[in-house]
């Protein structure tokens, strides 16, 4: 039980508009932008590696700059179209069924990562093959920059004052406005950390000092992999959605139940990858 002057105690949560600009009837968002700078910064970080021939062993990316540019709309689209989809079928799929046009009212927020993802992996093995370039490149290349866009959703879902964390009585924790009375964990942050700085520091060791650029999969993996593990131990601080609540009577979310998996293929990744290169033969 939480003492009474418990949230004397914690941080009261700043006070910022979740809109930046308002131009009549179009409201520029904090959440919109983030998904604009974390795709524009992502694409532009990605030319990078794909220019930078010594992340491929001393010869040209398997793909090229023009291929990067073109996919910047496929990848926009899987992200978003996927995000909303994958929103709607994991976490709220009855109360959308019950009022189908507020499927397309995104700007109302609901977006999940894993539909993001989905949609995203299926826009680049379509666009590989019909580009003709190793599919696994692409992906490793996507990976490498994803957590720049983590970062900045889990920044604007902070600012959205969305997705808290549980009651905690840490020095730390944040009163969110409609959340109650009492502080919690600011898990939003926690994962704009973990998913976002961590895991992108990682994937860069991977990319530039591993060299596992040339070992296709490998990088895909430890992103897949390391999204995994950073969302689950979120999860266990972060409030699961009110519409599903803890699933099977217990302690797992869906957030656990979708994430758990992607740790263990991202393992499956790695491995498979390390057996490739031992081989000598790259997949296409």
């Amino acid at each position: 039980m939480l003492p009474l002057s418990l949230p004397q105690l914690a941080i009261a949560f700043p006070a910022i508009d979740p809109v930046i600009v308002q131009l009549g009837p179009v409201a520029i968002r904090w959440y919109s932008m983030a998904y604009i700078v974390g795709i524009l910064l992502g694409w532009l970080y990605a030319r990078r590696i794909v220019r930078n021939q010594r992340l491929w062993g001393g010869r040209e990316a398997p793909l090229t700059i023009d291929d990067l540019d073109d996919f910047l709309l496929w990848a926009t689209i899987g992200i978003v179209a996927g995000g909303r989809l994958g929103f709607v079928l994991f976490y709220d799929l009855a109360n959308f069924l019950a009022d189908p046009a507020q499927i397309f009212a995104i700007w109302n927020g609901g977006m999940s990562f894993h539909g993001g993802l989905i949609g995203t992996t299926i826009a680049m093995f379509v666009f590989a093959r019909r580009r003709g370039i190793p599919v696994w490149s692409l992906v490793d290349v996507v990976s490498a920059v994803v957590p720049i866009g983590l970062f900045f959703g889990r920044i604007a879902n902070f600012i959205n004052a969305e997705l808290w964390g549980r009651v905690t009585d840490v020095p730390w924790g944040v009163v969110f406005p409609g959340a109650g009375p009492f502080p919690r964990h600011p898990s939003q942050l926690y994962e704009a950390f973990l998913e976002g700085i961590v895991l992108l520091v990682v994937l860069r060791v991977c990319t530039h000092r591993g060299l596992r650029l040339q070992t296709p999969r490998f990088v895909t993996g430890a992103f897949i992999g390391g999204y995994g593990v950073a969302r689950t131990a979120v999860e266990f601080v972060r409030e699961p959605d009110q519409q599903l609540g803890f699933l099977f009577g217990g302690w797992l979310t869906m957030g656990m139940l979708l994430s758990v998996p992607m740790a263990i293929l991202g393992l499956v990744l790695i491995v498979s990858a390390r057996r490739t290169e031992a081989g000598g033969a790259a997949p296409q």
